[in-house]
């Protein structure tokens, strides 16, 4: 399912246009965007956290040259499954 596919099985179900369901949509995404940017994490009962984590600078390979490159440290968003949401995947 695409962007586009969710915003349409969201306007059904809620009854509103495709155009206040793609708002409502690209709202709640950017308030999680925006929260983690922060630092901090987002959690929504029943279905799961988002979490920023923090990645160490470290050293990789270039798989066409050997050569060694170094990776600066980074943040990285992460997703952490709920209870219902495992429980709805596995039937």
């Amino acid at each position: 399912m695409n962007k586009g596919e969710l915003v349409t099985a969201v306007a059904e179900k809620t009854g509103l246009s495709k155009a206040q369901a793609g708002e409502a949509l690209d709202a709640a995404l950017e308030a999680i965007q925006d929260t983690l940017k922060k630092g901090e994490e987002v959690k929504i009962v029943g279905f799961g956290t988002f979490t920023v984590a923090d990645r160490p600078a470290g050293e990789a390979r270039n798989p066409r040259t050997g050569e060694k490159v170094q990776v600066p440290a980074s943040k990285t968003p992460k997703f952490k499954a709920g209870a219902g949401l495992k429980d709805a995947v596995n039937g």
